[in-house]
């Protein structure tokens, strides 16, 4: 998931920058905590970040102050419930490459389809959230099975509680994973499974190399 997001996006993509602001909040947050323990280890990582604004140290900065924006309803839940469909695809795959292969989630509508829509608003994706946390090349949310899928498909069924509010929003939801191999080559450059050819990347990949080029 990072090094997709560092390496393969264009350099101010919101996807990319996005990811670099979490990583600078968590390095933040983890060189405060330990820093009343380890005062030397803490202040010499402080003084090394390169986009760190003051020169004080990091006692003189105060302590933890986790901005509330990052305290949004209901992506706990979202995440929690994509992570709980992805290791229901791996275990379908258990011992293969995750990015051979492309995922079906099928949920009846709902919220934690709708929870899913917050992390994919497309139909199907190689590039959105809930794709990156499945591992797989591609991602279809649909709200029924599909009618073309095979009799003998390897259909695994769960479920998830969704608990928000404190407990006031409580429900039960049912999910089905589908994994599929992928039929397209595999890319150059993100080496995902989203190309037509493998001596050509993707479409994601050619955009952000030509955004590249255009800004040289």
């Amino acid at each position: 998931l990072l090094s997709c997001r560092l390496y393969c996006e264009e350099a101010k993509d919101p996807k990319r920058r996005s990811c670099q602001t979490v990583l600078a909040e968590a390095l933040d947050i983890v060189i405060r905590s330990f820093a009343p323990i380890l005062p030397h280890l803490a202040e010499e990582v402080f003084q090394y970040i390169p986009y760190k604004k003051d020169s004080e140290g990091v006692f003189r900065t105060g302590w933890i102050n986790a901005s509330s924006a990052w305290k949004k309803p209901g992506i706990e839940e979202a995440i929690e419930g994509a992570c709980a469909m992805r290791d229901s695809f791996l275990g379908s795959i258990s011992g293969k490459n995750a990015l051979e292969y492309e995922v079906i989630i099928v949920i009846e509508p709902g919220l934690l389809f709708e929870l899913m829509e917050a992390l994919q608003a497309e139909e199907t994706s190689s590039v959105s959230q809930l794709n990156e946390i499945m591992m797989a090349s591609q991602t279809t949310l649909l709200s029924e099975l599909p009618k073309e899928t095979p009799s003998d498909a390897n259909i695994v069924k769960g479920t998830f509680l969704i608990n928000l509010e404190g407990g006031d929003i409580c429900e039960q939801s049912s999910y089905k994973v589908i994994a599929r191999p992928i039929v397209k080559a595999k890319c150059p450059r993100c080496r995902r499974y989203t190309a037509e050819s493998s001596s050509t990347p993707c479409p994601r990949c050619l955009q952000v190399l030509a955004a590249g080029k255009g800004s040289t």
